[in-house]
């Protein structure tokens, strides 16, 4: 049957007005029957065994446990929180804010992350009364239309409005345009070509921008341990996410130290030649990234290379030459290949972040591992990025996780330097209107010296 894009938002609207006005204790309950329905063992071990069959990309444990882990952190995080009716009062001012739902939101997902993505903002846009309808990736609509249907399953069990979840069942690009001009609202997760798209559409939008995290290591650092935190963020799921590590850059008083420890963890060094032959499999047309490498493992990507590597190759590091179109390994590479920087003065490297970042990545993460609180801070204030991750394997902490207290998420905002209208992880606080009722106060007119005082005692009143 033929997806018809204007009938299914008139569904979606009609479930909406349904739960419009629905009590906290309804909303919440519906919440939980979803979140129960996906975190399920049987869900999960079919949604991502559907995910890596369609796409071919990422791995099947490492999906399993994404899923239900995103699912029950989002849970977490929507602990106590009010949506519904009056969610904050200040008396003093005589203001009471009112929640309230945007309607009908077109949820555009990614094939690397085709089914953790939909439970993330699936569970944010019911706790905010919102209707969702799914637009996939052509290579996994099956795995985002199965995970829906496992919600509409959960939302028929409690009596809601099963429309509040749909999902488009044969997805296209003219097919994801309609559903962005007709719905309320969109939310997208890909790259800097999908934004333009989403904002052509003149809906107000969520989006993202591209990954491209440098994770710093310097001096005070534990190299055995930073190393395995790589290790252990770097493979994970074959590397599907923005927020694993793209370029490890090293202090060169540890460098020797830290490459031995990357090596024990299962990373390969390529040589000169090994390096070309890579860079000339993964960008084909010398800018365009080879999908067939996206999210694959170390061993197929180098046997496509031509490069011999040990059979415990968990990685793939290449040492990092410019910044820029001239050297794609200094960008986001979605993989695990990892570019390998060495820096002598701090103050260098967050020139040279900088610079990576103006190239790929602006807006989104970076990583240092560092016992000195003073160079986190440097750090945060110098990067034009919305997450500073320190001490931790970035992938499992920059979109959430139980060690970190980042919002869980798949939705990354990047802020104006991606083009996006956040920085922060999106979830259900990017899901809600607000109205605020206002009564009258005891009027109170400030002084001049109130309001200048300082200014006025150092400067003068001429």
């Amino acid at each position: 049957m033929e997806d018809n894009i204007q009938e299914m938002y008139e569904k979606a609207r009609k479930a909406f007005e349904e739960v419009r006005f629905w009590s906290q204790q309804q909303v919440d309950e519906m919440v939980m029957a979803v979140g129960w329905e996906w975190q399920k063992e049987e869900t999960r071990k079919a949604l991502a065994r559907l995910a890596v069959d369609e796409s071919g990309i990422g791995v099947y444990e490492d999906k399993l446990n994404k899923i239900k882990t995103k699912t029950l952190g989002t849970l977490w995080d929507q602990r106590g929180a009010k949506t519904c009716g009056l969610v904050e009062e200040d008396k003093a001012r005589g203001i009471r804010k009112y929640a309230k739902p945007m309607g009908v939101i077109a949820n555009v997902v990614p094939c690397t992350n085709p089914e953790s993505t939909i439970c993330c903002l699936g569970l944010s846009t019911l706790k905010t009364r919102n209707a969702m309808i799914v637009s996939p990736h052509p290579r996994t609509q099956g795995s985002s239309y199965l995970t829906v249907e496992y919600g509409r399953k959960a939302l028929k069990k409690i009596g809601a409005p099963v429309d509040l979840l749909q999902c488009i069942k044969h997805t296209s690009h003219e097919k994801t345009r309609q559903l962005m001009s007709c719905c309320d609202f969109a939310v997208a997760t890909g790259g800097a070509a999908l934004v333009s798209v989403v904002y052509a559409a003149g809906k107000p939008s969520q989006t993202v921008g591209a990954g491209n995290v440098v994770s710093i290591v310097d001096e005070t650092a534990d190299a055995s341990a930073v190393a395995h935190k790589i290790m252990l963020s770097k493979t994970a799921n074959n590397s599907a996410s923005c927020s694993s590590e793209n370029a490890v850059a090293i202090y060169e008083g540890i460098y020797t130290q830290m490459m031995d420890c990357l090596i024990k963890e299962g990373g390969y060094l390529c040589s000169s030649q090994e390096r070309e032959q890579l860079r000339k499999t993964m960008w084909p047309d010398g800018k365009t990234l080879n999908r067939e490498i996206v999210a694959r493992n170390a061993r197929f990507i180098a046997e496509l290379a031509g490069i011999s590597v040990p059979v415990n190759t968990k990685f793939i590091m290449v040492l990092g030459e410019k910044i820029g179109p001239e050297d794609r390994f200094s960008g986001e590479k979605i993989s695990p290949v990892l570019t390998v920087w060495k820096w002598s003065s701090f103050e260098e490297m967050l020139d040279r972040v900088e610079k990576i970042l103006k190239f790929s990545g602006e807006g989104h993460s970076v990583s240092l591992h560092s016992e000195r609180d003073e160079r986190r801070v440097q750090l945060a204030l110098r990067a034009n990025v919305g997450r500073v991750v320190c001490n931790m394997p970035h992938s499992y902490a920059n979109s959430g996780g139980w060690g970190s207290g980042l919002p869980f998420t798949d939705t990354l905002g990047c802020g104006t330097w991606a083009g996006n209208i956040t920085t922060e992880n999106v979830n259900w606080r990017h899901f809600l209107n607000y109205t605020l009722l206002a009564v009258p106060i005891e009027e109170y007119v400030p002084t001049e010296e109130e309001l200048f005082g300082p200014y006025l005692a150092k400067w003068g009143r001429d």
